[in-house]
Parts: structure tokens; C-alpha cells; sequence
């Protein structure tokens, strides 16, 4: 992990909203991990192709999520990744 984290940022998803309103995220390699705390049924859009939406959570501050859309490819290869998942 160590390896992976090298000269990158990481910000928690309880952070993100603040931190997007306040440094250029554009300029930093930044990661972030986030648990899968729920999942909508998929849904179809408007052109007839199917997505999900996670919402993800870092387990520090609960009443801040992040909502994840995941379409084509993605939601094809992800879609049934199991809730609980990070």
C-alpha cells in the first residue's frame, strides 16, 4: 500500500466536498476509498441502457455520502458488487 500511496494525496470522502471547493483536485494525484453503505436497484436511462448508483461512505462521518453512477462497461463488470464491499 505504501508502494501504491507514493506522492499522492489522500482525501477521505467526508472530506471531498470541502476540499473540491477549495484546492484545484485537477493539479493533485489524490485518492480516495470509500465503502459501499448502499445500492440502488439499476435503473434505466432515458436512452435505454442500465446504470447503478452506489452510494459510498468512509465510515467516519455518516451523514456524508458520496453518490457513485456507474454506466456501460463499469456497471457491466460491477454492478453486483456486493454492499459492504470497499
Amino acid at each position: 500500500m505504501d508502494r501504491k500511496m507514493a506522492n499522492r494525496k489522500l482525501i477521505r470522502l467526508s472530506q471531498l466536498k470541502t476540499k473540491l471547493a477549495t484546492e484545484n483536485l485537477e493539479e493533485i494525484d489524490w485518492v480516495t476509498f470509500g465503502v459501499i453503505v448502499k445500492k440502488v436497484t439499476p435503473q434505466s436511462a432515458n436512452n435505454g441502457r442500465t446504470f447503478s448508483i452506489w452510494r459510498l461512505n468512509d465510515l467516519r462521518d455518516l451523514n456524508e455520502c458520496v453518490s457513485l453512477f456507474l454506466f456501460g462497461e463499469v456497471h457491466k463488470e460491477h454492478w453486483k458488487t456486493d454492499q459492504g464491499t470497499v
